[in-house]
């Protein structure tokens, strides 16, 4: 006999029922995404300055962060100066992405841009083992200009390259980041799902602080680090 909460056992045609009422539900929300993705799409843009970030083999400017693709998704990464630990949110959703050549077909590209000086920001990508292409801001004034700035929280921004001219499309931050990754997704799968405090489940179900459960950067250097597997990660990109 279990002491864990579960949810209650029916028959299969009972179940049955009750998933298909849940899944018109989710083909509903499927829908609006596709309008909001719509709509995405139509949304004028910005022109941006001529940038100069801080790349591993010096300055490079934003134009050619793109590295040739006309599409850049990218990730500001939350830094706290002289901390050896950086944002657990942060470091955690980074390190998911693992295999980005798949954006070439869509002529776009995905890095990652931090407040964080690039010698002590490449030093803890190598760290935690992440595996994108990572710039500074600290010398220019791009990130503060598109919601990131110093002591702030993480952001999205996506850009579009025309010729040498940039524009800026899109802009996310805190939980609308979440459409892109798939940890959220999968265990919003699960019975007892995220287990956090703020989510609406039945009574008696597990639940902890908000963030409690997710790894901390120290864990995620010990699973994917340079010293984790005994050798280093192979560098990636310009």
């Amino acid at each position: 006999m279990t002491t864990h909460p579960l949810p209650p056992v029916v028959d299969t045609a009972t179940w049955e029922r009750r998933l298909q009422t849940l899944r018109a539900r989710e083909k509903a929300a499927t829908r609006e995404l596709d309008a909001i993705a719509a709509e995405r799409r139509r949304l004028p843009m910005v022109e941006v300055p001529d940038y100069t970030l801080e790349g591993e083999d010096g300055p490079v400017r934003l134009v050619d962060v793109f590295d040739g693709k006309r599409q850049l998704i990218v990730y500001h990464h939350m830094w706290f100066p002289g901390k050896e630990w950086q944002c657990p949110g942060c470091t955690g959703f980074t390190a998911q992405f693992t295999r980005l050549e798949f954006l070439d077909g869509y002529d776009a590209r995905f890095v990652v841009v931090t407040q964080g000086p690039i010698d002590e920001a490449l030093a803890y990508k190598r760290r935690v083992g992440n595996r994108m292409t990572w710039y500074s801001t600290a010398d220019s004034s791009f990130g503060a200009d598109v919601g990131a700035p110093p002591g702030g929280e993480f952001a999205v921004n996506v850009f579009l390259r025309e010729g040498d001219t940039v524009y800026r499309t899109w802009h996310t931050s805190c939980r609308g980041a979440e459409q892109l990754t798939h940890t959220f997704a999968l265990i919003d799968l699960l019975p007892y799902g995220r287990q956090e405090e703020w989510q609406d489940s039945p009574e008696g179900w597990p639940q902890s602080p908000a963030y409690s459960r997710w790894p901390r950067s120290e864990d995620i250097a010990a699973l994917y680090g340079a010293g984790a597997d005994g050798a280093e990660r192979p560098r990636q990109g310009r």
